[in-house]
């Protein structure tokens, strides 16, 4: 890291990469200037091929974020109007609560939801503001319904979401050329995560060929450590790896997890990169407070994160080489560089196989040549970026 600082801060260097990072776009240009007539007619000489019919994969999407907004009110409406009597949470006091009683308990009303009032979509009033892009994720506001349609572990066993994402694999199965990369979310708070995100997978047929699943990792470590959910950061990465590296070495212990992994490519870490608070004991060092003696409430770092996410990966993926599936190997594909410390970036040039975002290479046209000449690949999101960050 230290040397990454060193490259990153040279005033020759700074001076190359931005001539080079210009001469690259002026060749571009250039090209284009030249040869798109040429191409566009290349093209159309292409038969029975354009746009619609080549194959497209979209790597960056959020699995609760799959389905747009018209869809899920639709499907809302259709669960209230027919289906208002499935019980579909059970309150502190231990009674069961149906659909159509906890949207009247949330104050909605059932006969005048609009497509305005669901406000899931991002605005002007997000730029800046992570805590009100996540707060978009929830429909009307409410967590609870959160909870109710978009997550898979509820009282219900995540059925709403399955039939929602079942229908979804069906559009894409139809159109035949449309490919996704979803992201679930393991969280590190139990061992059981893995089975229950499994059995969900499977139990609602939600493997496709159209359709890879990614893992991402929310950096939530210090929220999990105030509740007493786990002692130290150890114990939250023991809660992602060992059941994986427990199935890679013996299938029959998780065999529901075993078929799932085979469909899973990637992994990601997620959060508000802009959040970056030193830890309260300013004595401590990362390189010797090893993942068992953080007990500290303090986040850590992203690079610590990053590095012992990066590592255990290596050994997951040792151990499937070493059982003979060494041809489907997990990528580290972490979000990067939306936003906070340019030092993120360092970080995931040296552990990343490709990132997301990557926004802040603009500040550094040395980090942005290497990552060129690395060939790390780059899932640009431009329509959220406007939203939260440009």
């Amino acid at each position: 890291m230290d040397d990454m600082f060193l490259i990153r801060q040279s005033g020759p260097v700074m001076s190359f990469t931005y001539q080079r990072l210009q001469l690259l776009l002026t060749k571009y240009e250039l090209y284009s200037m030249l040869y798109s007539e040429q191409e566009r007619r290349e093209l159309s000489d292409s038969s029975h091929r354009d746009f619609y019919n080549v194959r497209k994969v979209d790597t960056h999407i959020h699995h609760s974020a799959s389905m747009n907004a018209k869809y899920l009110f639709r499907f809302i409406k259709n669960k209230l109007e027919h289906h208002g009597a499935d019980i579909v949470h059970v309150d502190h006091l231990g009674k069961s609560v149906t659909l159509s009683e906890a949207f009247t308990n949330l104050g909605v009303d059932v006969y005048d939801i609009s497509l305005d009032k669901l406000n899931v979509l991002a605005d002007k009033t997000t730029l800046h503001r992570f805590d009100r892009f996540n707060a978009k994720y929830s429909p009307f506001g409410e967590p609870l319904l959160r909870t109710i349609f978009l997550k898979t572990d509820n009282h219900m066993g995540g059925r709403y979401l399955g039939e929602i994402t079942r229908s979804l694999l069906n559009d894409l199965e139809e159109s035949k050329f449309q490919h996704t990369e979803w992201r679930l979310s393991i969280y590190g708070r139990s061992k059981s995560e893995w089975d229950k995100l499994a059995k969900w997978v499977l139990n609602h047929n939600l493997l496709s060929p159209n359709n890879k699943w990614m893992i991402q990792i929310p950096r939530l470590y210090s929220e999990y450590r105030k509740k007493g959910e786990v002692e130290n950061f150890g114990q939250l990465l023991e809660n992602i790896f060992k059941p994986i590296i427990e199935c890679l070495m013996n299938p029959a212990l998780h065999p529901e997890l075993s078929v799932f992994l085979k469909h899973v490519s990637a992994f990601d870490t997620v959060d508000d990169e802009s959040k970056s608070p030193l830890p309260n004991d300013r004595l401590f060092s990362s390189r010797t407070l090893t993942p068992e003696k953080w007990h500290l409430v303090d986040n850590p770092s992203y690079k610590y994160y990053c590095f012992y996410i990066h590592s255990n990966l290596r050994i997951v993926n040792a151990i499937k080489r070493l059982k003979g599936q060494g041809e489907s190997q997990f990528a580290f594909r972490p979000h990067s560089g939306e936003a906070g410390e340019i030092h993120h970036l360092d970080t995931t040039f040296l552990l990343a196989d490709s990132i997301n975002h990557g926004i802040n290479l603009r500040r550094s046209p040395v980090l942005e040549y290497l990552f060129y000449l690395s060939q790390i690949g780059i899932a640009v999101s431009p329509a959220s970026n406007n939203q939260l960050f440009l």
